[in-house]
């Protein structure tokens, strides 16, 4: 780990009297989370939004590491569900999303707002990061100068191996192609999906892309092109078979391809 940069992030922390810190239960958000605890104690409140956008696995795993070190956890509902503009899935439902979430919390009154937000993510269109300076959302891994790679580095000298290596899983809404409503999919569906297919072939990177012309399974390239005929069949077969009772039966394997699920329209 950068040494430095590490306590250059401490040392940000440390200068707040209280914070939440919002986490969604992947490295990102989780290795700050952890690095609040050890900084400031039960000033730092960890707010997670129990959402059915969000991975079973992912709540999970933020409920425990909270039992283990003992944080002081905050699950509430952001309600970004019940949001017209989210519902829609436009370009920008991030925007929408993450509007929910930051003025949720600020209105808990819990101090200051922080994100897991690294340096990375400012290269990408985020239109999240839109709704976190409206809401004075501060991104203490930005501040710090600290790295994607830096980053999970910081969790692994800190002990958190698995923590680590965990790959990215953006929200569920992300599987569902621009301009499909949200309430038009059944997200538990796509979780548990991804979780059987993950478990049958190992791959690292597994999304179930919900589209207009039916549901897309991306794998790994190197996994997909060493998958036998007799196990396609049988993850096709399985897939059908969660799927059963959705208007989206096409069910077709392919590559993984980030953010697939994005169409920019005009």
């Amino acid at each position: 780990m950068n040494t430095e940069k590490y306590q250059r992030l401490k040392a940000i922390l440390a200068a707040m009297d209280k914070y939440a810190v919002a986490v969604s239960g992947g490295v990102d958000s989780m290795t700050l989370a952890i690095v609040a605890h050890r900084v400031s104690g039960h000033n730092a409140t960890i707010v997670h939004a129990v959402s059915a956008a969000v991975p079973v696995a992912a709540t999970e795993r933020i409920r425990q590491f909270a039992s283990e070190q003992g944080w002081n956890l905050l699950e509430i509902n952001a309600g970004e569900m019940a949001d017209p503009d989210y519902q829609r899935n436009p370009v920008n439902r991030c925007y929408h999303c993450k509007s929910c979430l930051y003025s949720s919390i600020n209105a808990l009154a819990l101090g200051t707002v922080l994100s897991g937000t690294n340096l990375d993510d400012l290269d990408d269109y985020r239109p999240g990061l839109i709704a976190a300076k409206e809401q004075s959302v501060r991104h203490p891994f930005v501040e710090a100068q600290i790295s994607k790679q830096e980053l999970r580095e910081m969790a692994r000298d800190l002990g958190y191996e698995d923590l680590a290596d965990l790959p990215a899983s953006p929200c569920l809404s992300s599987r569902v192609e621009t301009g499909i409503p949200i309430p038009m999919v059944d997200l538990s569906q796509i979780d548990a999906i991804e979780a059987q297919v993950r478990t049958a072939t190992d791959a690292e990177n597994v999304r179930c892309r919900v589209r207009s012309e039916g549901v897309v399974i991306e794998l790994d390239q190197p996994v997909l092109d060493n998958l036998p005929e007799s196990q396609r069949s049988e993850l096709l077969h399985s897939v059908q078979g969660l799927l059963a009772g959705s208007q989206h039966h096409s069910v077709t394997l392919s590559a993984y391809d980030k953010g697939s699920a994005f169409l920019v329209t005009p």
